[in-house]
């Protein structure tokens, strides 16, 4: 009978120790994953680069961007993984639910809506922003890598934040890809 307590004992010691280094069931199994978009202009020249974590309750998004005209710009993850022929294969704006456009619309905003980003005199800009509208996790309906896959697109003008956007042309655009 000890034999027997002592195989079931190490047994449940082994499920109890997997599931503290696993993080048990506290954490999605995709915290720490990430993601990054290389950021090019219409020209192909490279103007930045934005990188995504996921963490337990979202996505926290990182943005380096040079290039850009001083000022306001319309910064936005957009539902379709391309960039070519021109930034218009990267869609609309990402928007698994369905949702309006705007940060300030009534009934919610696309999950691809993100604040504006602020270039200075130098024409560079950097962003944190954390949303819980995406996740990397493939499995998600809100998955930023579903069939098509989503870029990242900034505009030349700010986001409205109204339900027309009003930012104007496409000026760099990367499609994200798993880190």
């Amino acid at each position: 009978m000890s034999r027997k307590f002592n195989i079931l004992g190490a047994t449940a010691l082994f499920a109890i120790l997997t599931a503290a280094a696993c993080g048990g069931d506290s954490e999605p199994s995709g915290v720490g994953a990430s993601a990054s978009a290389s950021l090019a202009g219409a020209d192909g020249a490279a103007m930045g680069t934005v990188t995504l974590t996921q963490g337990p309750n979202g996505v926290l998004i990182e943005a380096d961007v040079r290039g850009l005209s001083p000022g306001a710009h319309g910064f936005h993850i957009h539902s379709v993984g391309a960039c070519t022929p021109d930034f218009s294969a990267a869609g609309g704006h990402y928007a698994p639910g369905g949702e309006g456009h705007g940060l300030m619309h009534e009934d919610g905003s696309h999950a691809g809506d993100l604040p504006n980003i602020h270039a200075g005199a130098n024409g560079a800009a950097r962003a944190d922003y954390f949303t819980d509208a995406v996740t990397l996790d493939a499995n998600a309906d809100h998955s930023l890598f579903d069939d098509d896959g989503s870029a990242i697109i900034v505009h030349a003008k700010p986001d409205s934040y109204g339900e027309d956007p009003a930012a104007g042309d496409r000026v760099a655009c990367g499609v994200i890809v798993r880190g």
